[in-house]
């Protein structure tokens, strides 16, 4: 039998943030700049690449980040980044469509110092899952509910590479990727809701770190 292991909702790596995440004082609410294709930033070497799925189908290429941080939205007059809301796909579902219609201004991806973060700007709420937010010797799958206004630390560098010697490495939700991160958008997955792989959340992303960091 399976133990279960509940997050501590308390862990510093998760903090509001107000409006004041972006980097620019001439940026509101809504505006983000992202020069992920521009030249000067084609010469640096990618830190993450964004895939974007639909239930169990990849929708879209692979959008690849250069830039510190990134802004994926549905659909937004004003800002750029990856948007979703572009990426077309046949016979979509209704729970896809009613789902695609909550991410709006979606999550800003930023890369620090100590780790990756992801700030929630959407109204709803987002899931996260990665290697080094799942508790040690636990087998059963760590998802954190990020509400909207707050920000997580989505991947930890220093955890990630004591993380990389470990063993005994088994886990149910597909196979294992110390550097994957995945984020479900307004609908959770895990031991705890009805959906127990995120193959089965309507829109969802996977940010495929680099190890050139």
């Amino acid at each position: 039998m399976f133990s279960f292991c509940f997050p501590d909702l308390s862990d510093s790596t998760l903090s509001y943030t107000e409006t004041e995440a972006t980097n620019s004082p001439n940026t509101t609410p809504g505006e983000f700049s992202d020069a992920s294709m521009s030249p000067d930033a084609i010469k640096q070497s990618h830190w993450c690449n964004v895939a974007y799925w639909e239930h169990r189908t990849r929708v879209g290429r692979l959008y690849t980040v250069y830039e510190q941080s990134v802004s994926i939205f549905y659909d937004l007059p004003q800002g750029n980044g990856f948007c979703l809301g572009q990426l077309n796909l046949e016979n979509r579902s209704e729970t896809v469509r009613r789902t695609r219609s909550k991410i709006g201004y979606g999550i800003l991806l930023s890369k620090e110092p100590d780790g990756v973060w992801a700030y929630n700007r959407s109204e709803h709420p987002i899931f996260v899952n990665s290697p080094t937010l799942d508790i040690p010797n636990c087998r059963t799958l760590i998802v954190r509910k990020v509400m909207p206004g707050y920000s997580i630390k989505v991947f930890d560098y220093e955890k990630s590479c004591l993380l990389q010697h470990a063993t005994d490495l088994d886990y149910a939700d597909g196979p294992y990727d110390p550097n994957s991160v995945r984020i479900s958008f307004a609908k959770g997955w895990g031991p705890c809701y009805s959906r127990q792989f995120i193959t089965s959340c309507p829109c969802w992303l996977e940010i495929l770190l680099s190890n050139n960091r």
